[in-house]
């Protein structure tokens, strides 16, 4: 197991387990936190979100069983892997059916927890992009980047490839039809973030009422029509690429909310007092002159520079 930008929180209230499993952990994965029993797990989660929870099944007040209901019916989003010294087939059987990624006995070796740790994590990682695909923000053309064979069109790709050996924002201008959606593909597929996830949302297409809950996501009961927490595209595209088409038809009211997330890569779910922290490259399109919406009030002039650190032309066709 290589070090992963895993965050793992461990709930045991034995101390001398918590920092050895910390101390074990630390070079395999980035953020480890130990926490002395099930009530500050919970506590902890509410106010940052975890990848996985090493949670001990006997522990003073809240037992590991009673914390895993409360993190199911609260749909917090982290994998949890239930450690117990007092293991029965039944408590087993129990936790995996309430939702526990897997179940280790005590005593076990690191050589053990971190292949499972892992697992867990690239089940997360799986989640999220399931939810990208229910969401359908991923296009059909998939991978494909840009092919030509004029002058001007060999000098975008050529200048697609520049700009995405750098991680600033991109401004993609030009008129509507000119392939500005396979510009932004063409330099995530040749930035170091192809791997990552690239979102997609057309500031245009969603009404607006929509677009604030799609791009920060919610909590259950939020809003009428909340019936559970939806992480949202920011989360999604976490180390990855956010690709903001038609951002001259974002309402206004949310342009100050994006340069927040833009400027500290933070943000809270509507509904939400958890701060989550996210690591994006954003990429942004627009067929308007923003210079001239500016003038009008129709768009903020310190988002503008934000995301035109880096700005791209994209020519009609010949």
């Amino acid at each position: 197991m290589g070090r992963e930008p895993t965050k793992v929180m461990i709930a045991d209230d034995e101390k001398n387990i918590r920092e050895l499993l910390r101390n074990e952990l630390l070079p395999l994965v980035s953020h480890v936190v130990g926490v002395e029993n099930g009530d500050k797990a919970l506590e902890l989660l509410e106010k940052e979100e975890f990848d996985v929870l090493l949670l001990d099944m006997n522990m003073p007040g809240l037992d590991g069983i009673e914390v895993l209901k409360r993190i199911k019916s609260q749909e917090i989003p982290t994998e949890v892997i239930i450690l117990t010294a007092h293991a029965t087939v039944m408590t087993a059987v129990e936790a995996m059916k309430l939702g526990a990624y897997d179940y280790l006995m005590k005593p076990f070796k690191i050589v053990e927890l971190a292949p499972v740790i892992e697992k867990a994590y690239e089940k997360k990682k799986l989640r999220n992009e399931n939810l990208l695909l229910k969401t359908q923000v991923k296009r059909q053309w998939g991978t494909l980047t840009l092919i030509a064979e004029s002058p001007a069109m060999l000098e975008v790709i050529e200048t697609c490839k520049k700009i995405a050996k750098s991680e600033y924002p991109v401004l993609i201008t030009g008129e509507s039809g000119t392939g500005k959606e396979l510009v932004a593909r063409t330099i995530h597929n040749e930035s170091a973030r192809v791997d990552q996830s690239y979102v997609v949302i057309n500031c245009g297409a969603i009404p607006e009422n929509m677009i604030e809950s799609e791009l920060f996501g919610y909590e259950k009961g939020a809003f009428t029509g909340a019936y559970a927490r939806k992480p949202g595209l920011l989360e999604i595209a976490h180390e990855g690429t956010l690709f903001l088409d038609e951002i001259g038809d974002m309402p206004i009211s949310l342009q100050v909310k994006l340069l927040r997330v833009i400027e500290t890569g933070s943000f809270y779910r509507l509904g939400s007092t958890r701060e989550l922290k996210v690591n994006i490259r954003v990429i942004a399109a627009t067929n308007k002159d923003l210079k001239a919406e500016i003038e009008k009030n129709m768009f903020r002039q310190d988002l503008y520079y934000r995301i035109s650190a880096l700005n791209m032309y994209v020519p009609p066709p010949p």
